[in-house]
């Protein structure tokens, strides 16, 4: 198909499980409000931990999705997945029937899938023995069934995968399924990030390699994006789910429409394995590549969701890269993170990301970035510091870059 042949996609439907709310509308409250979604772990007994707050969906109940039996069958980032593509398909108004199912498709992205199955059943082999693991734990445990579950659930039978590209997963899933749908491939695609880390072989493995925050007694301020006291992320978990539709058949149906997304921008830093390179050189190119796909220049970006991760190494790469992607037009654009307030999803953060990204252009809002109260003297950009803003955001860009130099870009402009 050529570039010619490309179809316009826009974004129909969004639904979020997040730290901050469990539904699209608590969601953006949450944002709006500037609420912070961290505080003391409650799935597990952390307190041997050199980390032990995290951002928990609160709350949650399957079953409001699904029956009792099949929750049981899920892995928690599962269940999240099948929830939230639930009611982002409800949002979009879609009807998915046998006529239309095999041009509905799937993808949603992890970044570790069923650890928490597989941390219980490495438990029950050791203690009671190998015929005691379940039957059910290989198909709970593996990335890709967060994907092959939705599909089940919601009856879409077109292309269906799943990305695992550690934190840059689900942007990855929404860029890939936006390419589906531009080029025919599918007419209608859920997709986004789902993860369910907050696990104790999780929270100890990212803290042995000093990527966590030890704020342990002050967790409402320990999430702080482009603040020179940030000491580490906080680990978070939920889902973001958008449904991305051709233009003709949105128009069709008379569907609510969000935004369109126009962009699709990612690279690899090929340098190491949780680092980022020196100078965001990596991340500058995934940006002005989405841009370029857009056919955008850098004076047309209104809003940019910064990774922003309140670590020590991203926040000033990504500072460094989006000046030299936008050059003097960083210093123009709004640009926030919203991990302050829900903490770092992994694999979902891109899917709650770009489904604030497509609400902010929707509605013309800025989310803040909250506990930015000393920023970081290489962190010179217009953060959005503790208070939403309300502003025309006619395009807004998404970052996402994961362990292993992933970087990945989305853009969002408001729908003509």
């Amino acid at each position: 198909m050529t570039t010619l042949d490309s179809k316009r996609v826009v974004v129909t439907g969004l639904a979020a499980i997040t730290p901050i709310g469990n539904t699209l509308a608590e969601y953006w409250q949450g944002l709006m409000s500037g609420q912070n979604g961290i505080g003391t772990i409650t799935l597990f007994d952390a307190s041997h931990h050199d980390c032990r707050i995290a951002g928990e969906v609160k709350g949650f109940n399957p079953e409001a999705f699904m029956d009792r039996k099949d929750a049981k069958r899920m892995d928690r980032f599962a269940q999240f997945a099948v929830s939230a593509s639930q009611q982002a398909i409800a949002d979009s108004g879609l009807v998915i029937n046998d006529l239309n199912a095999p041009d509905i498709g799937v993808i949603i992205g992890t970044g570790i899938g069923g650890l928490k199955v597989l941390e219980d059943q490495q438990e029950i082999y050791l203690t009671r023995g190998p015929d005691r693991c379940s039957p059910f734990m290989i198909p709970m445990m593996i990335a890709n069934m967060a994907a092959g579950l939705t599909a089940i659930h919601t009856g879409a039978k077109g292309p269906n995968s799943c990305t695992v590209t550690a934190c840059a997963a689900g942007s990855n899933a929404i860029g890939d399924a936006f390419r589906l749908v531009q080029r025919g491939y599918a007419k209608a695609m859920i997709c986004g990030g789902t993860e369910a880390a907050v696990t104790p072989l999780s929270v100890a493995g990212f803290a042995a390699c000093r990527a966590l925050t030890s704020r342990n007694d002050d967790p409402a301020h320990a999430s702080r994006p482009f603040d020179r006291d940030r000491d580490g992320f906080v680990l978070g978990e939920g889902v973001g789910v958008l449904i991305l539709e051709e233009l003709e058949q949105a128009q069709a149906r008379r569907a609510r429409i969000y935004a369109e997304i126009v962009g699709y921008g990612l690279t690899c830093d090929a340098y190491h394995m949780t680092a980022p390179v020196p100078g965001g050189a990596g991340a500058a190119r995934a940006i002005e590549l989405c841009l370029k796909d857009a056919g955008l220049t850098p004076d047309q970006v209104s809003y940019i969701n910064a990774h922003g991760t309140s670590t020590g190494a991203n926040d000033p790469t990504e500072t460094a890269a989006i000046k030299k992607a936008l050059g003097n037009n960083a210093y123009q654009v709004a640009v926030s993170s919203t991990k302050s307030m829900t903490g770092h999803l992994l694999g979902g953060s891109g899917g709650i990301e770009a489904v604030a990204t497509a609400m902010a252009v929707a509605n013309d809002r800025v989310p803040p970035t909250i506990n930015l109260d000393n920023p970081d003297p290489e962190c010179d950009l217009d953060y959005v510091p503790h208070t939403s803003r309300a502003q025309t955001v006619e395009v807004a860009l998404s970052n996402s870059f994961g362990f292993g130099g992933h970087n990945v870009t989305l853009a969002f402009r408001k729908y003509h």
